[in-house]
C-alpha cells in the first residue's frame, strides 16, 4: 500500500488499474488515523480490487485480431451513432477520432473533436450511445455542471442506467 501526503483535507483510498492500493492523505494525519481508515474500509477494498483485477484479466486476453476487430465496429458504428444523436440533440462536432484508449472513454477537444476508445465495443451499444451523448454535451457544456447533466439528461433521460452498465465491462 502506498500513502501519499498533500495537501488535501479527506482520505481517500484508489485501487490502482495493477491492483496496487493507494491512499492519499493530508500531510499531518498519523500512521495509526490511516491505519484505522484503511481497516474501516477492508470489505470495500478487497472487492474493488477483485473487480479491477478481474477486468486487467479479461483485458489480457484479448488478442491483436480482436483488437482490430473491435476498431473495425466502433468505426462503422460510433461515427454513425454521433451523428444520428448529435442531429437529434441539436449539435455539430468537427470530427471523431477511434483510438485505442484505456483508461478514458471518450473525450471532446475545445474545438469541439470527439474521440472515442475501440474498447467502448465491448459494452452493450446502451452504455456506448451515453457515452456518445455525454462527450456531445461538452459542445455545449465544456465542465461537468448542474447544465451540463441537465443536457445530458433532455437527450437521454435513462443515461444513469446506461452509465451503469459501463462498470461490468473490461475497462
Amino acid at each position: 500500500m502506498e500513502i501519499i501526503y498533500s495537501n488535501r483535507k479527506t482520505l481517500c483510498i484508489k485501487i490502482e488499474r495493477d491492483g496496487r492500493v493507494t491512499v492519499r492523505a493530508p500531510k499531518n494525519t498519523t500512521a495509526q488515523a490511516i491505519d484505522e481508515f484503511v481497516r474501516r474500509h477492508r470489505k470495500w477494498i478487497e472487492a474493488h480490487r477483485a473487480e479491477i483485477l478481474e477486468k486487467a484479466e479479461k483485458q489480457r486476453e484479448l488478442t491483436e485480431d480482436d483488437i482490430k476487430e473491435l476498431r473495425r465496429r466502433a468505426g462503422e458504428y460510433i461515427p454513425r451513432r454521433a451523428a444520428k444523436l448529435a442531429d437529434s440533440m441539436g449539435v455539430k462536432y468537427t470530427g471523431i477520432r477511434i483510438t485505442a484508449a484505456k483508461t478514458r472513454f471518450g473525450s471532446c477537444s475545445a474545438k469541439n473533436s470527439l474521440c472515442f476508445s475501440l474498447y467502448l465495443m465491448c459494452y452493450p451499444t446502451e452504455a456506448v450511445d451515453a457515452v456518445i451523448v455525454h462527450e456531445l454535451a461538452h459542445i455545449l457544456h465544456k465542465d461537468h455542471s448542474e447544465r451540463f447533466y441537465a443536457q445530458v439528461q433532455k437527450a437521454m433521460p435513462d443515461y444513469r442506467e446506461r452509465k451503469k452498465l459501463l462498470k461490468n465491462g473490461i475497462l
